[in-house]
């Protein structure tokens, strides 16, 4: 799952956006943003709050994930000992290795649900409450309701869920945006699932006014 390997892959499943929102960290964000050409790489991250809620953040630029990272990383321990599972690399764009990273990526952060959508927001990103049909990190698991205050942009449906069963399961949250996502762990899941956005050009500005619905554009998958 290097950076140029995720890009390339996407380009070949015919994707024409792509977010690459790794758990807690955006260390490899510039290498898949240069190593974008032929799509679009939407900047992310993939939080983990403190109640162990993923949420998806994507931005409009590289600078507001970084500064997201940064207070991420005040959360997270550095430690090499045995809770990183695997190797957790950073590389270039010419996949060659730069460094390791040694945080426990994995760890919950001390960043509850509210506060993070209000961080999201005040950055310039968008929040998304992740795979709300999983049994484990989504925040009808983790939580059993979503408040609709909290301002999530949309609800993300795992690949697991088709759109017919979502609207059976979830219909008193149909008021949302709902977004669908590979959710790729190796790039063999590339391109599993995607949503189709309604939209004038591949654009984080042109996904915003999609989500919202505004002049003509839209979200469905």
């Amino acid at each position: 799952m290097t950076p140029a390997r995720v890009v390339s892959t996407a380009v070949e499943e015919g994707l024409d956006i792509i977010a690459v929102t790794d758990h807690n960290t955006a260390e490899n964000l510039p290498a898949a943003v240069r190593a974008g050409a032929g799509i679009t790489v939407i900047p992310g991250m993939e939080l983990t709050t403190a109640e162990e809620v993923h949420i998806l953040a994507l931005f409009p630029d590289i600078d507001a994930v970084m500064r997201l990272q940064d207070m991420v990383y005040e959360d997270l321990p550095t430690t090499a000992n045995e809770r990183i599972l695997y190797e957790q690399v950073v590389v270039n764009e010419k996949d060659e290795v730069v460094r390791f990273n040694d945080r426990v990526l994995m760890d919950a952060t001390g960043i509850g649900v509210e506060e993070a959508v209000g961080i999201i927001h005040g950055l310039g990103g968008i929040s998304v409450a992740c795979h709300i049909d999983r049994d484990a990190f989504g925040i009808l698991a983790q939580l059993g309701f979503i408040r609709d205050s909290l301002g999530f942009d949309a609800l993300e449906i795992s690949y697991r869920t088709d759109r017919e069963r979502a609207s059976r399961t979830f219909a008193m949250y149909s008021g949302y945006p709902w977004i669908t996502s590979s959710d790729a762990h190796h790039v063999t899941d590339i391109g599993r699932a995607a949503t189709e956005f309604m939209m004038k050009d591949a654009s984080f500005e042109e996904i915003v006014l999609a989500l919202s619905g505004r002049d003509g554009r839209g979200v469905r998958f």
